[in-house]
């Protein structure tokens, strides 16, 4: 595998890391709702743990913790960009997340998928995410979201 530089994001990080990761998310979760402007991006920024991942300089993906809630569910989302997808990225970004996750104080893991992405799915049975807690569908979406517990 390439080496991997993932950097930190947060909501006062520099526009071009920002714009980086808002073009992997809006890339990946190509529905309307899910659409994330640059300021979104920082505002999410400055709630979730999100970093932006680069081999050789090149974009591969982007990632977001959502930090545990009051019932200690965290949730945890790797994005790797399709050209780059089976050498590992996806892997080093989500083991990150589930590390931070639980130094946070997480007790139980999810992740959230486009039902649509395939890739993703397959990604997430692999890594051990069984459990289907929700599904649903966010209005003028035609495909719906898949939450997955982490078994």
């Amino acid at each position: 595998m390439t080496d991997l530089r993932i950097e930190p994001l947060t909501g006062a990080s520099p526009d071009g890391p920002l714009a980086d990761w808002q073009h992997a998310h809006n890339t990946i979760v190509p529905v309307d709702s899910a659409y994330l402007s640059l300021d979104d991006v920082r505002e999410r920024a400055g709630r979730n743990v999100m970093e932006v991942a680069y081999a050789d300089d090149v974009l591969v993906g982007c990632s977001t913790l959502r930090p545990p809630r009051r019932d200690g569910v965290a949730t945890v989302i790797a994005r790797v960009l399709p050209e780059h997808r089976g050498r590992g990225f996806g892997r080093t970004l989500y083991e990150r997340g589930l590390d931070r996750a639980r130094a946070l104080g997480a007790d139980e893991i999810e992740t959230v998928v486009l039902t649509s992405n395939t890739a993703g799915l397959r990604f997430a049975e692999r890594a051990g995410f069984t459990a289907e807690v929700d599904r649903y569908r966010l209005d003028g979406d035609t495909v719906d979201w898949v939450e997955l517990r982490l078994t």
